[in-house]
C-alpha cells in the first residue's frame, strides 16, 4: 500500500485537523461556524471512502456482477448533509441574534459586554 491509496484518509485527517483549529482558535463567530462546517465535511469524506469499493457496482443482482458496492454510507452522509445544513442555518441565525444584541460577533467583545451589565 502506498500514500496514494490512503489520500482520502489523508484529506480527512488534514480537514478535520484545519476545522477544529478554526473552531478553537478563532474569536469570531462566523470563522467559528465556517471551521465547523469544514470539520463535518470531513467527518462526511471519513465515511464515504469506505464506502465505495474497487470495481464495485450498486447493489442491483444482475448477471456478470459479483462485486456491489455498500450504498448505506452514502445514504447516512446525504442525512447527515441535511442536519449540517440546518445547524448551520441555525447557527448563522444565532449569530444575527447575537450581533442585534451585543452589536459584534467577536467573542471577547461580546464577553467583555456581558460582564459590564448588571
Amino acid at each position: 500500500m502506498n500514500a496514494a491509496s490512503h489520500f482520502s484518509y489523508w484529506a480527512t485527517i488534514c480537514l478535520m485537523v484545519m476545522g477544529l483549529f478554526i473552531v478553537m482558535a478563532r474569536a469570531n463567530l462566523i470563522k467559528k461556524l465556517v471551521g465547523l462546517a469544514i470539520f463535518q465535511t470531513s467527518i462526511y469524506l471519513l465515511y464515504i471512502a469506505p464506502g465505495k469499493l474497487i470495481g464495485g457496482t450498486a447493489p442491483i443482482i444482475a448477471d456478470g456482477f459479483s462485486v456491489y458496492s455498500n450504498p448505506l454510507p452514502h445514504v447516512l452522509i446525504l442525512t447527515a448533509i441535511v442536519v449540517g445544513i440546518a445547524v448551520l442555518a441555525l447557527g448563522l441565525a444565532l449569530v444575527v441574534r447575537i450581533r442585534e444584541a451585543y452589536d459584534s460577533i467577536e467573542e471577547d467583545e461580546i464577553l467583555a459586554a456581558e460582564e459590564r451589565q448588571p
